[in-house]
């Protein structure tokens, strides 16, 4: 009997040790941008160029790891560089790389809001310029809506009826593509979202027709938008500025049924 008790007293001992085991958190994950950031979206910027004006740059990150990249190399000729594939996240998930990319940069650190590009080994980009190589993920509140202008260099904006269309631009996220109507004239081209609410204008084409009345408001409206370089949105209002100015542009959304 002695001899049965000694061999059960270490039973005990062993099921406390599991329980004990069992009842240990288990280690959390440490947050990544991968897994913690809504990385999602497009991203848009303007960076250096050695021989020329810079490259208007936008990538879009897909959910199903693929991405679609845009580049205009300004200053030299109207031609947009479209690549599209797959990318892959290293093992810390904070930088992500593009499979498969043979002419331009390959990683990319992600941040909040941010593409960061890295050089070639995925080192970060040092020097003067360093701070240049930024893309900003593009604000879903200003894209995408038909904006109306209400106020241009500081007058109200009133549509007649001898103006063919009212004064409008719309945004487009894809291949970042600006459309309106300046009050007579359609015009396109395209614009570039950065950090801090940074925004620039290519120049724009528009078609030739004359108007009575609306000529003067649509060459200020063009003007405004060759010279923003910012913008300020609340709810359904947009404004275009320049450095510390009055705003150039007021608009509001319009949604359409």
């Amino acid at each position: 009997m002695t001899m049965m008790l000694t061999r059960l007293i270490p039973i005990p001992a062993i099921l406390l040790f599991l329980l004990f085991l069992s009842c240990k958190s288990p280690s959390k994950m440490p947050d990544t941008s991968k897994t913690s950031l809504d990385w999602q979206g497009s991203y848009s910027g303007i960076v250096p160029c050695a021989d020329c004006e810079g490259i208007a740059t936008t990538i879009v990150l897909n959910a199903d790891k693929s991405y679609a990249l845009s580049t205009h190399y300004l200053g030299k000729d109207q031609t947009v560089n479209n690549a599209n594939g797959t990318f892959s996240w290293n093992k810390e998930g904070n930088t992500i790389m593009l499979n498969g990319m043979k002419n331009g940069p390959l990683y990319y650190k992600v941040v909040e809001n941010q593409l960061i590009q890295l050089d070639q080994q995925g080192k970060t980009i040092t020097g003067p310029n360093a701070n240049r190589y930024i893309l900003a993920k593009s604000d879903n509140a200003i894209t995408n809506k038909y904006w109306k202008l209400i106020e241009v260099m500081g007058k109200p904006v009133i549509v007649d009826s001898q103006q063919s269309r009212e004064p409008h631009m719309i945004l487009h996220i894809d291949n970042n593509r600006v459309s309106g109507n300046g009050g007579c004239n359609n015009f396109s081209g395209t614009y570039q979202l950065e950090a801090n609410n940074r925004i620039h204008f290519s120049p724009l084409a528009a078609t030739k027709m004359a108007c009575m009345s609306s000529m003067e408001v649509e060459d200020q409206f063009f003007k405004a938008l060759e010279t923003a370089d910012s913008y300020y949105s609340k709810g359904d209002s947009l404004q275009l500025i320049r450095a510390r100015m009055a705003p150039l542009a007021r608009f509001v959304a319009v949604y359409l049924r």
